[in-house]
């Protein structure tokens, strides 16, 4: 019984010596390595310039459109298509408006470049919402009071989401306020 408690405490010593030799003589771990030869990059802050971004939204019946005005060279994309792609005249005028408001509107929206995405509603509420959006991304990028305040004036729905929507349909009639007609016979 002693012999061989003698003899696996004598392999335990051996088993120790053998891995603290071993962990004495192992090369620095990997990580530890890429740590101490990595030197920190100093990053030019004249190549990477800070662009401000506005990010607004415009709402009308269920269409809603988000806009982010950046500088640019003057371009203005709805859902990644170029505003000159647009065929119906009608749309253009009104989506455009805010633009074509004042010369500071038009120096604004053309030295930037403005990103719409717009989901819901039909195609009038969306161009209605990308207009409100737009007029909203511009008044925030000018800064200024005077400006908001002649939109307001001119026509308040440019700034100021219209809040109203469909009434939802009832299960007494054929829509929202209507009723089925009564027959007595």
């Amino acid at each position: 019984m002693d012999n061989s408690t003698s003899q696996s405490n004598q392999s335990l010593e051996n088993l120790n010596k053998e891995l603290t030799s071993a962990i004495q003589n192992a090369p620095a771990p990997a990580e530890a390595e890429k740590k101490a030869s990595r030197t920190p990059r100093k990053r030019s802050t004249s190549s990477r310039t800070k662009s401000v971004t506005v990010l607004t939204k415009g709402k009308r019946k269920r269409a809603i459109a988000r806009a982010s005005l950046v500088k640019g060279p003057g371009e203005i994309y709805v859902n990644n298509v170029p505003l000159e792609k647009f065929t119906s005249p009608l749309m253009l005028e009104l989506i455009m408006e805010p633009v074509n408001f004042s010369n500071e509107t038009k120096t604004v929206a053309g030295s930037s470049t403005v990103k719409i995405s717009v989901i819901g509603g039909g195609v009038m509420s969306q161009a209605q919402a990308v207009r409100s959006a737009l007029a909203k991304a511009i008044v925030k990028a000018s800064g200024s009071s005077s400006l908001q305040s002649e939109m307001l004036h001119y026509d308040r729905s440019m700034l100021v989401d219209d809040v109203r929507q469909t009434e939802p349909k009832k299960f007494l009639g054929p829509k929202a306020r209507s009723r089925f007609q009564t027959s007595y016979r």
